[in-house]
């Protein structure tokens, strides 16, 4: 079976500041390090037996937090990306960590969702990582969160990336989904011509979702929910296995406006714009459905 599992463990600290994140400058006890340790390597000893089930897994990473500061972080993209039945394994970071470790790393299984943060570090040296990332051959994309106070610094990152880096922009939804003048999502479009992906909230109670029948979002100890925003539990990974826990699921909630929920509704066909590329938010190429997309499409 093919399976995709977003992975959340006890991790809630970041080494960043940024005004719109709860998690922002935060620092985790010992204690609660360890625990997130132990829970990542028991994930990854888990996803290697998965092999002998006959299952293929992409596996995405996105702590509360920052995780590639801590070893074991590393260690579990290494491992995962060498494993034969892994399709691919990502994760969502901020790029404040080096980069050296990543040598360990087969560069054919692995993509970094890596998130710009005007304010929190240089654009020069964030520019600097990508640079590497890119020298190293690691796929990744860039991106940030649309907020008026970051359109110069957005833009300006836009002209420094080469190129075949799609930067997307993440639609600020925090005050309403009116935020946007029509001038301002043309602007942020010249930017990302995908922006209009994002922008709405889709309508999605009981429409068809693979969350819960072949995505799963799993915690650090263990408990598996459909969506990362539906709070119900599902059942438990290391108890049900994938076999107990899949089933048609279709969504609870009234809608959904996060990339990483609505990108697993089948109807939006969203594959037609990312391709391979879908789980790590990466636009492999330009394509002729881009065409099609209206300037402010209409929740479905």
């Amino acid at each position: 079976m093919n399976v995709t599992l977003y992975f959340r463990g006890s991790l809630s600290s970041c080494n960043y500041a940024c005004p719109y994140c709860p998690f922002s400058k935060t620092r985790d006890s010992a204690e609660t390090l360890e625990k997130d340790r132990l829970q990542v390597e028991r994930f990854v000893q888990w996803a290697g037996e998965q092999e002998q089930a006959g299952h293929r897994l992409s596996i995405f990473f996105n702590p509360y937090g920052e995780g590639l500061v801590h070893r074991w972080y590393r260690e579990a993209m290494i491992a995962l990306s060498r494993m034969t039945h892994v399709h691919k394994v990502a994760i969502q970071t901020n790029l404040s960590a080096k980069l050296d470790w990543t040598d360990g790393l087969n560069a054919e299984k692995v993509s970094f969702w890596a998130t710009y943060h005007p304010g929190e570090t240089t654009e020069d040296r964030f520019l600097a990582r990508c640079s590497e990332l890119h020298r190293r051959g690691i796929p990744f994309s860039v991106g940030s969160v649309g907020v008026r106070s970051a359109f110069g610094a957005i833009a300006s990152l836009r002209r420094s990336l080469p190129p075949d880096v799609y930067l997307w922009i993440n639609a600020f939804k925090d005050r309403g989904n009116d935020y946007y003048s029509a001038e301002e999502i043309a602007q942020l479009r010249e930017i990302d011509p995908l922006f209009a992906l994002n922008l709405p909230d889709y309508d999605s109670l009981g429409r068809t979702c693979l969350t819960g029948e072949s995505v799963f979002f799993v915690q650090g100890s263990g408990r598996v929910k459909r969506c990362y925003s539906d709070r119900r539990v599902i059942g438990h990974l290391y108890r049900d296995g994938i076999e107990g826990l899949s089933a048609e699921r279709p969504c609870g909630m009234k809608r959904c406006g996060c990339y990483i929920g609505y990108i697993h509704m089948p109807e939006l066909e969203l594959e037609r714009y990312y391709g391979k590329g879908l789980l790590e938010r990466r636009r492999l190429a330009q394509t002729a459905f881009e065409a099609d997309l209206p300037f402010e499409p209409a929740a479905t």
